[in-house]
């Protein structure tokens, strides 16, 4: 077998020991469907480091000292526990892109089919989300002194990407509820919002992951485009919207909604700059404005 092989087996086998809490080798095993001598095997070297203690517990402390076997690059700031949860982060976020990929296909494409797929993909991101609360909870409880607000970061990721998750939601809700299909015009808008808003929930969580702060004024100009595409569509809503006779309410309905997709982009690009203030304060400890990023955006607006 591979080392890289073996890698990903030790990760799934350490993966159990955290959220399972399983009481002996047999029963990790029996969760993977591998033998119990391989189990043993693989744990070996953590153990006689006392990294997996019996029975079996994981000090996320010592297993930053020993998560070099998995040859991961680590930031500049890395602090222990990080490994495991930056981890099942870097899966949330690629989840949470296919879920939105899913969600504007279904939009397009008027697919009411898929758009239920990509709500059912929902219930993984929350999932996700719990399994990161988990982790925390475990990584504070072994060590409450350590790290306490760095720590608890990780929560706030989570939740932010499940907030985008939701933002999805809505964008597939508008494909199950209404009967109306979006005109070539106003498609053009949304694909452009769409490609500009998954991009910055991508750079924006490489950020957080890599320390790849360089991507910040990238991030922050395509949020500035996505309001402008953003003021674009709703003038253009509000004047289809003026062609419609006012007895017809399923149509107005039609164009309240389809606003509201508008707004879903807008506010996952809020989001994407949140995440990367979030960044800047884990890496480089600048604390974050505790004004919403639309606020401060109306302020700066305002101030010109």
């Amino acid at each position: 077998m591979t080392k890289k092989a073996k890698n990903t087996t030790l990760k799934a086998i350490l993966d159990v020991i955290l959220y399972d809490n399983p009481a002996t080798q047999d029963e990790i095993a029996e969760k993977l469907g591998i033998t119990r001598r391989y189990v043993t095997k693989l744990l070996q070297p953590l153990i006689k480091e006392n990294v997996v203690r019996r029975a079996y517990i994981l000090d996320l402390k010592k297993f930053d000292e020993f998560s070099d076997i998995f040859e991961e690059e680590k930031t500049s700031r890395e602090y222990a526990g990080t490994f495991i949860i930056k981890d099942v982060l870097k899966d949330m976020a690629a989840h949470v892109c296919q879920e939105l990929d899913l969600s504007f296909e279904a939009l397009s494409k008027h697919d009411r089919n898929m758009a239920n797929e990509a709500l059912k993909m929902d219930y993984t991101t929350n999932k996700m989300h719990e399994k990161v609360r988990s982790s925390v909870d475990t990584a504070i409880s072994m060590n409450p002194y350590y790290e306490f607000s760095k720590t608890t970061i990780f929560g706030e990721i989570a939740y932010d990407l499940e907030r985008i998750a939701d933002y999805s939601g809505h964008i597939a809700n508008f494909t199950m509820k209404e009967s109306y299909e979006i005109d070539e015009e106003m498609m053009i808008l949304l694909e452009e919002m769409f490609k500009r808003s998954k991009n910055m929930v991508k750079c924006a969580m490489d950020a957080f992951l890599n320390e790849n702060m360089e991507l910040k004024d990238s991030i922050i100009d395509s949020e500035e485009k996505i309001h402008k595409l953003q003021k674009k569509s709703l003038n253009c809503i509000a004047t289809q919207m003026a062609e419609v006779p006012f007895e017809d309410k399923d149509r107005s309905t039609y164009y309240i909604s389809l606003s509201r997709v508008v707004k879903a982009f807008e506010r996952i690009a809020d989001i994407s700059i949140e995440i990367v203030d979030t960044a800047e304060e884990f890496y480089y400890n600048v604390p974050r404005s505790t004004t919403p990023e639309r606020f401060r955006r109306r302020k700066k607006k305002f101030n010109l």
